[in-house]
């Protein structure tokens, strides 16, 4: 399989998982401002799992780009990873909702959790594919950025229990951390002779 159509079809999963999170956005039921600001944990939710799918589709993106063939592990992992991102406008919508609530941040944190382990078995797939020179292997080196996510996100999880609060703010501290897109597959292109 060519790798555009891999790109396209994950790109076009992506798109519907931000128009379902943005269609669960609801208009405040009052005209005034105390109405509006009742929405705010709503819109919080939203604001940073549309900065999740994104920061993933960035990165999606770009490791994609390193694929020369496509095989059936890797179809498979892109699957896995966007299985776990389809959930993400329930998680939101919960966390929203209930944006006090332990179980709600719990169950976020899980999926965030799980969305990552997603991406690193697509990662693997493609290393495996690629080979350990490749563009990809080089660039992700020890992805100390994507264990540190994964420990903090652990910890978001039992913190839940403690105070959701805490576990709103780890996963807000992840995202910061991925926000700024990651260069390292860019700079080995930049390296590598065309």
């Amino acid at each position: 399989m060519n790798k555009d159509r891999l790109t396209a079809f994950s790109d076009g999963v992506i798109a519907i998982i931000i128009t379902i999170m943005v269609l669960e956005l609801r208009p405040p039921s009052g005209t005034n401002w105390p109405a509006l600001i009742s929405t705010l944990p709503t819109f919080l939710s939203y604001v940073l799992s549309f900065t999740y799918v994104a920061i993933y589709w960035n990165n999606h993106h770009h490791m994609l780009h390193t694929v020369r063939r496509v095989n059936g592990l890797i179809l498979w992992a892109n699957m896995h990873l966007l299985f776990w991102l389809s959930l993400t406008p329930f998680a939101t919508a919960w966390l929203g909702g209930n944006y006090r609530a332990p179980v709600p941040a719990a169950v976020y944190g899980m999926l965030l959790l799980l969305s990552a382990i997603a991406y690193y078995f697509l990662q693997v797939a493609i290393l495996r594919s690629e080979g350990p020179d490749s563009a990809l292997a080089t660039a992700v080196g020890h992805d100390i950025k994507g264990k540190i996510s994964c420990v903090l996100y652990a910890g978001a999880i039992a913190l839940a229990f403690v105070d959701a609060a805490i576990s709103d703010a780890l996963y807000a501290c992840v995202a910061l951390i991925w926000f700024i897109p990651d260069r390292r597959i860019e700079r080995q292109f930049a390296r590598r002779p065309s």
